[in-house]
């Protein structure tokens, strides 16, 4: 049986590299065409997709995935799903989970990577459980980091709790390129044993060891790679879709795909990647090994940037870089994606600018330290426990479970502004209610995508 792939273009790949910035009229250009390819799945939705469409983009994201839906037909479209999170950088009430769950099955999603931020499988018992009863596929996402407490037992006994849930498919998420080709080949062989269903692996190319890792897990039994087309791969973002499949051409492994067919796509997002040309920063687009000390996954690194560049502080990066480790020690070794990536980034970047460390603390942190983001991985530094916290104690329950259900309460001040017309609309102004007010008044302009400007001749 050959390796199946599942493609990210159309989400992880722009959001990695270009800050989630594709348009939707440039991914419809190419759809039907993708559509034809037989991949497993496209990986099209969810993650800073949802967010970016309307704060930047001026774009309805339930439309996006409408219109995605009337071109592809015959594919499995997937989205990333942040569990409670949704797609959003806060727990939402169950009542609200329910509801985006069901829209997103009726607009078009087949696919739910499911995952938390802290592997706390609590805080995706919920999502699985909808997206089963929608009959759609749910993938339970494991999120691989390194660190002294994350250990191949630990990420094995969870992926068997995941398959336990009900989950169709597993993911090991690899958001920073961290996994080695032998940790892959160990982990990979490890979970195998464990469960039945469909294995997937999804790795960053951040520190140049992704390829090697996914035929290491070629060969350890793996049933899924993620991949993004050439012009959107590398770098921070996947390895390239068509090296792995001309990779495994003519091997017990062989995709089975159409090397012509993609090699025509490839082009077409190489024009497509002309437009964006100047939102690709340097450092996003080269490996960087440097990845292995702070692991710093893609879309985080852009955002550091750029929270340094607004300061005029980028001349302290790599002090930040240096913090970022130590306040996720502080913190229990949380693996670092959305949301504790944020958490631990911005925290890192304030005890630099601060010149002290925990001097100024996010409400996040102080949020994260109150068992409102789930259980931490690790145990918690007392010192910082106590000088964040003090002597309150962190609930243990499922952090859902202290939410009180939103919608109705939304629906109603929604309807007074003026600015519910769907359910969808509801779901939208739910999840990030400053920005959906303007945006569905119409308020909102597309942001302008950055051209280069040639530095007339004579000048330097």
């Amino acid at each position: 049986m050959g390796i199946r792939i599942t493609d990210t273009t159309l989400r992880d790949a722009h959001q990695s590299l270009i800050a989630t910035r594709m348009r939707t009229g440039d991914m419809l250009d190419v759809a039907e065409k993708l559509d034809k390819v037989g991949f497993f799945s496209l990986e099209a939705w969810g993650g800073a997709t949802f967010d970016t469409c309307i704060r930047f983009l001026n774009e309805d994201p339930w439309e996006r995935l409408r219109m995605l839906k009337t071109k592809i037909k015959n594919t499995k479209l997937q989205m990333l799903l942040r569990g409670q999170n949704l797609v959003g950088y806060r727990h939402y009430p169950d009542d609200v989970v329910k509801e985006f769950i069901r829209l997103a099955v009726k607009n078009g999603i087949d696919v739910f990577r499911i995952f938390d931020a802290l592997n706390d499988i609590r805080n995706i018992e919920l999502a699985v459980k909808e997206v089963k009863k929608h009959g759609a596929h749910a993938q339970g996402t494991i999120c691989y980091t390194t660190s002294p407490i994350h250990t191949v037992a630990m990420f094995t006994d969870l992926a068997a709790q995941m398959e336990k849930l009900g989950c169709d498919s597993i993911c090991i998420k690899d958001m920073a390129g961290l996994i080695t080709p032998a940790a892959t080949t160990e982990l990979v062989h490890a979970i195998k044993q464990r469960i039945h269903v469909p294995l997937d692996l999804h790795s960053h190319y951040s520190s140049g060891m992704a390829s090697m890792s996914y035929y290491a897990a070629t060969t350890a039994g793996i049933d899924i790679l993620d991949t993004a087309f050439s012009a959107f791969a590398l770098g921070t973002s996947q390895p390239p879709t068509e090296s792995i499949i001309a990779a495994l051409k003519n091997t017990e492994h062989d995709t089975g795909l159409d090397l012509e067919t993609v090699y025509e796509i490839g082009q077409r997002f190489a024009t497509i990647a002309v437009k964006y040309r100047m939102l690709f920063p340097a450092e996003a687009i080269r490996p960087d090994i440097s990845v292995l000390i702070h692991q710093i996954p893609g879309g985080m690194f852009s955002n550091l940037i750029s929270q340094l560049r607004e300061q005029n502080t980028l001349n302290k990066l790599n002090d930040v870089l240096e913090e970022v480790p130590r306040v996720r020690a502080d913190l229990g070794y949380p693996p670092l994606v959305t949301p504790t990536s944020q958490l631990v980034g911005v925290q890192a970047v304030l005890n630099v600018l601060a010149g002290q460390r925990y001097k100024q603390v996010i409400k996040e942190v102080k949020d994260y330290l109150l068992g409102y983001y789930g259980q931490p991985p690790g145990e918690i530094n007392e010192n910082v426990r106590k000088s964040v916290i003090g002597d309150k104690r962190p609930i243990t329950t499922r952090p859902a479970d202290a939410l009180k259900p939103e919608l109705e309460t939304l629906r109603e001040n929604g309807h007074k502004m003026g600015i519910i017309h769907s359910d969808e609309d509801l779901v939208t102004y739910a999840l990030f209610p400053q920005v959906a007010v303007q945006f569905l008044r119409g308020e909102l302009k597309e942001e302008i995508i950055p051209i280069e400007v040639e530095t007339p001749k004579g000048s330097s």
